[in-house]
């Protein structure tokens, strides 16, 4: 399809977007990739369906059995009390054997060490850190009721407000923003006694794949500096990972809390959709922003979400379904679950590397050897996913940045101002048009979890991309890495149910893999239980990057 560019000239001056010539090849293709999208659900019996314009996932399922208790074992390791953790630290500052403050010193030793390498923080705050420690500390001494994050460090990603503290989202246009109120999951970490520690790079706006930021630098993976850590959370993934932090929150639209996790081999969970508030936080698409924590271990993932969810009055769409004490429930078997592999997402095999492929393999095995059974499992409408993502992705991201775009979109980066120009030629008709194949994307999965109990694929279908690169090579094929790297994350963003990121190997070149596991809705603990007991039969959670090693 081409346009004269007079068009591009007369919609620039139209919506007052910033706009120059070099601009009007780049919409002429983003009118193309629209046009392709709704192409792709032309040939769907779309008509008489209702749309889906904020997905809301369906009633919780029970767990089919009993759960047992869980109980860490917390042990005191000196000098790398930085790399405890999470519920390892709590063990042991309950049991008064470690000091909030010496817990606080050793992980701003560890950022002072590696926090520029791997640079992962937009801001770190030292003394607000050792304050708020001090007063952990003499609460403890003083046998006060203690929360269950008492005297932890956490670091959360710069899009959540932060009373008091800048929050750019990434953006230089927003390095004077200092919201006057915590978001509502930063307030639950601070009533559960949590230490905030500063604020974390990420992709501009939370929009895109890399964390390769203008404005603020790149994100480089404690696995290799020269690389992605992944995003749009991809400094959260990277202080975990690099230990400069115990935990940290990121967010996630399309995949951006487990596709970094994957890349820097840690934990990363996305709820099911409203299980945690997004009040305070930026949006980027409203249906399909996830809040979830990013950790080093399935247990410390278990704890924070117990924490993070809940109902809140000030966010619409955060459920009211009783929250379950996701921790003490991890103990429980998983024998007998069934796990299902979605063939369309590995029928093209040339799209996933074959050592990534290799480490999902050795995962199923070492589930089934715990008693799960795995077999293939169909969701037909998976096709159009990559469409139905796009078309509501770019429509929503552009409606919630428009007057951005328009009044300061020369400020943004080039490759984020781009696709929220994209975003300006969906039209209303194809964007219900998506949501009304969406509602179908999400009856097939509805259907597919009355006979399955679980999901299993790989994260992203490779190892963590060189910085700067823009495809990705899989058997010789080039991809764009934007949709490479969403390909396994994005239906359950567009469904809502819970999925999360759990390490599984290694790639040919050393890098991190991330197993992907899906749940039904509201049944995180299903999920983390699964995941839990692959992380107790398997070594990869154990594995630090070689950042953290002695003469390194």
């Amino acid at each position: 399809m081409s346009f004269r560019p007079e068009l591009f000239r007369e919609l620039a001056d139209a919506w007052r977007l910033p706009s120059a010539e070099e601009d009007w090849e780049a919409w002429q293709q983003a009118l193309e990739a629209v046009e392709d999208a709704l192409a792709a659900l032309e040939d769907e019996a779309l008509d008489g369906r209702e749309p889906a314009l904020v997905f809301l996932p369906g009633e919780p399922v029970p767990s089919s059995e009993k759960p047992t208790g869980f109980h860490a074992e917390s042990h005191l390791v000196g000098e790398g009390l930085a790399e405890l953790s999470l519920t390892s630290a709590i063990s042991l500052i309950r049991r008064h054997e470690l000091s909030p403050i010496d817990l606080v010193r050793a992980v701003l030793d560890r950022i002072d060490a590696f926090g520029k390498s791997t640079n992962a923080s937009i801001a770190w705050y030292p003394e607000v850190a050792l304050q708020a420690a001090r007063k952990a500390e003499d609460a403890v001494a003083a046998r006060r009721p203690l929360g269950p994050l008492h005297g932890i460090p956490i670091a959360v990603k710069d899009l959540f407000f932060t009373a008091g503290l800048p929050t750019t989202a990434g953006s230089q246009i927003l390095t004077n923003f200092v919201p006057q109120k915590d978001a509502t999951v930063i307030r639950r970490l601070r009533e559960a006694g949590a230490i905030l520690l500063g604020k974390l790079n990420l992709h501009e706006l939370a929009y895109g794949v890399t964390s390769d930021n203008p404005h603020f630098g790149p994100v480089r993976n404690p696995w290799n500096l020269h690389r992605i850590a992944g995003g749009s959370s991809g400094g959260s993934a990277a202080a975990v990972a690099a230990s400069l932090c115990l935990a940290s929150l990121g967010t996630d639209t399309g995949g951006s809390i487990r596709i970094p996790a994957a890349c820097c081999g840690v934990v990363g969970l996305k709820p099911t959709y409203g299980r945690v508030s997004r009040n305070g936080v930026f949006p980027l698409a409203w249906s399909l922003d996830h809040i979830g924590p990013i950790t080093r271990e399935v247990e410390d993932a278990a704890l924070l979400l117990g924490v993070l969810a809940g109902p809140d009055p000030s966010d619409p769409s955060a459920s009211v379904q009783p929250v379950p004490d996701y921790w003490r429930m991890l103990g429980g078997s998983v024998k007998g679950l069934k796990i299902g592999l979605p063939t369309e997402l590995f029928a093209d095999t040339a799209a996933i590397d074959p050592t990534v492929m290799a480490a999902v393999q050795g995962a199923l095995q070492i589930m089934e050897s715990v008693g799960a059974s795995v077999e293939d499992v169909s969701v037909p409408f998976l096709r159009h996913t990559p469409a139905v993502q796009f078309l509501t992705l770019a429509a929503e991201a552009s409606a919630n940045h428009h007057r951005l775009l328009r009044t300061r979109g020369r400020e943004l980066g080039v490759d984020v101002r781009r696709r929220l120009e994209i975003g300006e030629f969906v039209t209303a008709t194809q964007y219900v048009r998506a949501q009304q194949a969406r509602r179908i994307l999400a009856e097939e999965f509805a259907d597919l979890f009355r006979q399955t109990d679980l999901l299993v694929t790989p994260t992203v279908p490779v190892g963590a991309p060189p910085i700067g690169q823009q495809f990705v090579t899989t058997h010789g094929v080039q991809r764009r890495i934007q949709p490479a790297l969403t390909r396994f994350t994005s239906p359950f963003n567009l469904t809502g149910l819970p999925a999360v990121s759990v390490p599984c190997g290694f790639d040919v070149d050393g890098l991190p893999v991330g197993l992907q596991m899906i749940g039904r809705p509201f049944d995180e603990a299903t999920l983390l239980r699964v995941a839990f007991a692959y992380q107790q039969a398997s070594p990869w959670h154990a594995r630090r990057p070689p950042l953290g090693t002695r003469g390194s």
